[in-house]
């Protein structure tokens, strides 16, 4: 792994923390958790399972990431998957593993590309139906080095935030709001239907389209961007409920 400058890393974080004051991420993942009490959960992008632990014990859940280094503590009721999110959707009974039901909840947070997130975005979908809560993390950029397609530094989001940007532009019929939690904020997506979207099918279409954005066009555009609540367990828990 390349040697990152720690300085500029723990810069970072305190810059980080001073744009998105209050709990971090993890936090408001265990509120989500505790407010939609999904049965099934899927994430992509396990690294060490640190937020995956933030799942209720009785919540069956399916880790997906190509080199996973799951940390003692990990949920009883969970199966790890140590391939690409590809790999995954093309091969596995997803829906199996779920349970045989509709996925309730999914937190992507995979490779740091927007066409990446786009694709397990796609992929996950077709699994989601009314009820189903997706969350996007890493939909509120640090800065252009930070969340520049090549990674140059230790604090790293990518360009995911096209994503969220992409979603509220294209899929109107989606219901989206963000929470501004440190580091890089946490998207909440709900209002899904049975059955597939067009998104796959304009995929190549939205590549082009929102590929060449910069992190000057995120500053430009705010209004490209889905709306914020607060950074408080009772905000997200009431727009949990309102928007099941």
């Amino acid at each position: 792994m390349p040697e990152y400058d720690q300085n500029l890393l723990q810069t970072n974080l305190r810059q980080a923390g001073e744009n998105l004051p209050g709990p971090d991420y993890y936090t408001v993942l265990e509120w989500i958790h505790r407010a939609h009490r999904p049965a099934n959960y899927l994430e992509i992008g396990i690294r060490h399972g640190e937020s995956i632990k933030r799942a209720l014990p009785t919540t069956v859940c399916v880790g997906v990431d190509p080199l996973p280094q799951p940390s003692p503590g990990m949920p009883v009721k969970t199966t790890i998957f140590g391939v690409t999110s590809d790999e995954f959707f093309a091969h596995e009974d997803v829906r199996a593993l779920l349970g045989g039901g509709r996925l309730e909840c999914a937190f992507i947070d995979g490779l740091h590309l927007w066409e990446q997130a786009l694709k397990d975005f796609i992929n996950t979908e077709p699994f989601c139906g009314p009820g189903s809560l997706v969350l996007l993390h890493d939909s509120i950029p640090l800065d252009a080095a930070t969340s520049a397609r090549e990674r140059t530094t230790a604090f790293y989001s990518g360009d995911v935030w096209k994503l969220a940007a992409c979603l509220h532009n294209e899929r109107p019929d989606l219901r989206m709001v963000t929470v501004p939690t440190a580091p890089t904020g946490l998207t909440l997506v709900a209002g899904f239907r049975d059955g597939d979207s067009d998104l796959g099918s304009r995929f190549d279409e939205l590549v082009d389209k929102y590929g060449a954005l910069t992190f000057d066009d995120y500053l430009a555009h705010p209004e490209w961007m889905p709306a914020q609540i607060a950074n408080s367990e009772r905000a997200v828990a009431e727009w949990i409920v309102q928007n099941r």
